[in-house]
């Protein structure tokens, strides 16, 4: 434990070279290969482990900016070296740090855990794991790198594995296009990342995170404004926040660990990581944080609202994610990067129990729309009281893990910005109300459709009970949180709390009474509600709005290119040179009969022709006064 608090970076390296082991093996292996696939995450904890207890116990050293609660552990190599500019690549484990080691290590071991079961007949399985190992070491090394350089590096890795793992059934075409779009829609805001790192470093001459936030006091306001702002945009993208969230509920084509593990616990936070990362930047830029708050706050209600009419279990659950992630953001944008970390931090364990919760759920009744499920509760014990825990975390009822650090968010919007804990309090409504009428409609009431379901084996509901007991008493690890944070642990507001409580209450009291009836409750809030329930069905049509304005334009655009300036002006002139050679050969080719006598006349003329030019260039000065004199020129 002690080794692995002075080396961190074995938390990266060791699964890295799994990921390379497997690749090379995994098929010989077979099975095996997901046991060894676990070494990485476990890892990954033990590192998390280690260096939380040197943070805890008061013996990590000072750090600078933007480290908080001490340093661990630091290293710093030159990366790239041309003359004067150097870029570092290194690693630095502080409190933030190790907190994601944490929840990095615990979630990833969970999912492949339960991942043995729920992937045993598919015939990628060791590619599977493979791809496990080299997001886990991806993801380990954008939480562990100290300077922008490597935050990219990491941050480009875990989206190809993202890529990967969610078109992981490939020859499936919806799954093609998912990852696809999902990689797409990534790589908008990763433009603007990379773009703010480019105005770092005009401005700071450093991407080592304490050189280049120390170097930052003497930059100019509106420099510092706009990097925050591009450093936002990947963030957004990362971390599907509008109007870059329409790539999650599409990714959910993948199998639904990776869902559990990349899109709700890990991948997804990226994004809140890297504003807490950099957090001296984003707080001298008090423009952006408004901006940040906004977009948080609009993402969590609009979000929270579609995943109300959904029918597919993990769209629910996608939408939610978006949803729990504006909260997340709206805390930053308040200025309470720690509450956003702790928000992080147990929405991890309730929001990977669901999504596991939903995987078990799908491989014992083979579907995903809960139309065709209810009743499973009786047939699937183990998994519906698990996914009850999870789901009540999430609704925020009192004592559950979602409670506690919802109402830290909800806290500091009643003291800063009214009009915040307002939306968020509907947020919170829509989503105790969302969450139960998925609970109600997969496992009450009486069952649905031709289903044979059945309880899941223990390497699958193994990781269920253990994320179930994390999601109901993470809440009460606040302290422990902010001491590792540097940072102090906030009390409950009575006042919010109760409404909190209340609202979340009174949510999941209406999602009873109303799903008491299954799924005519559906048809009669469609007739009461429509055409706002069409909308929340359709999450507002943005998906529609993008291909009209965006995909298809562009795909127009692109045509005209082609088929114009491509095919038409440059293969024109490629094809045209090719095509005069040819007839130009061919014409060559007629003079060449073999005929003596008309050999003999072309030499004849080619003699006349090269002495008459000869004549007229030593006769040139000559010519030219006779001309001048007869008045032709």
């Amino acid at each position: 434990m002690d080794f692995l608090a002075e080396a961190p970076y074995l938390a990266a390296v060791v699964p890295l070279g799994l990921a390379v082991f497997l690749f090379l093996f995994g098929r010989l292996l077979g099975k095996a290969s997901a046991w060894v696939a676990m070494l990485g995450p476990l890892t990954v904890l033990l590192a998390g482990v280690a260096c939380a207890v040197v943070v805890l116990g008061g013996e990590a050293s000072a750090a600078p900016a933007p480290y908080v609660g001490g340093m661990v552990s630091s290293a710093t190599w030159d990366w790239m070296v041309q003359g004067t500019m150097v870029i570092t690549i290194g690693y630095a484990v502080d409190g933030l740090s190790a907190l994601m080691l944490l929840v990095v290590g615990t979630v990833a071991l969970m999912v492949m855990v339960f991942s043995v079961g729920y992937m045993a007949d598919d015939p990628g399985f060791a590619r599977y794991f493979t791809l496990l190992s080299l997001f886990t070491a991806s993801m380990t090394g954008l939480v562990i790198a100290n300077s922008l350089a490597g935050i990219f590096v990491a941050w480009e890795l875990v989206g190809v594995c993202s890529y990967l793992l969610s078109g992981f059934w490939y020859r499936k075409p919806s799954a093609a296009n998912a990852a696809m779009k999902a990689f797409l829609v990534t790589r908008v805001g990763d433009v603007g990342f990379l773009l703010g790192i480019a105005v770092l470093w005009q401005a700071t001459g450093s991407l080592d995170l304490a050189e280049m936030t120390a170097a930052a006091s003497g930059v100019a306001a509106g420099t510092i404004a706009v990097a925050s702002a591009l450093l936002f945009m990947g963030a957004a993208g990362k971390s599907a926040q509008f109007p870059l969230h329409i790539w999650l509920p599409d990714a959910m084509e993948g199998p639904t660990p990776v869902s559990a593990l990349i899109h709700a616990a890990t991948m997804v936070a990226a994004g809140v990581f890297l504003v807490a990362r950099v957090w001296p930047l984003f707080e001298a830029s008090p423009g952006v944080l408004q901006l940040i708050l906004v977009v948080g706050v609009f993402t969590a209600v609009m979000a929270g609202t579609a995943a109300t009419a959904q029918n597919d279990i993990k769209r629910v659950l996608a939408y939610s994610t978006i949803s729990q992630l504006g909260f997340m953001f709206a805390a930053l944008g308040l200025g309470a990067w720690e509450i956003a970390m702790f928000h992080l931090t147990t929405h991890a364990a309730f929001k990977a129990l669901l999504f596991l919760g939903s995987g078990s759920v799908i491989h014992g009744t083979g579907t995903q729309d809960m139309r065709e499920m209810g009743g499973l509760f009786k047939k699937m014990p183990i998994t519906a009281v698990t996914w009850i825990v999870g789901a009540a975390a999430l609704a925020g009822i009192p004592g559950l893990a979602g409670f506690f650090s919802k109402d830290e968010i909800l806290a500091a919007g009643y003291h800063e910005q009214l009009w915040v804990v307002v939306l968020l309090w509907a947020a919170s409504l829509f989503t105790a109300f969302y969450i139960t009428r998925a609970t109600m409609l997969t496992f009450f009431g009486r069952p649905r459709g031709d289903q044979h379901a059945h309880e899941s084996g223990p390497t699958m509901t193994i990781p269920l009970v253990i994320l179930a007991t994390l999601a109901a008493s993470a809440g009460y690890l606040a302290t422990v949180v902010a001491e590792l944070l540097g940072e102090e642990a906030h009390a409950l507001e009575p006042p919010v709390a109760i409404v909190s409580a209340t609202v979340a209450i009174v949510g999941v009291a209406a999602a009873v009474l109303f799903y008491r009836s299954g799924l005519k409750a559906d048809d009669r809030l469609a007739g009461a509600l429509d055409p706002v329930w069409r909308a929340w069905e359709h999450a507002y049509w943005f998906d529609g709005f993008v291909q009209r304005v965006v995909v298809r334009p562009t795909v127009v655009f692109a045509t005209v290119l082609y088929e114009v300036v491509d095919r038409f002006v440059i293969d024109g002139i490629v094809e045209g040179t090719g095509t005069a050679s040819r007839w130009f050969g061919r014409g060559m080719n007629a003079i060449e009969n073999g005929d003596v006598q008309w050999y003999a006349a072309l030499i004849g003329g080619g003699v006349i022709a090269l002495l008459a030019v000869s004549y007229l260039i030593v006769m040139q000065d000559q010519l030219a006064d006779t001309i001048s004199n007869l008045g032709l020129w």
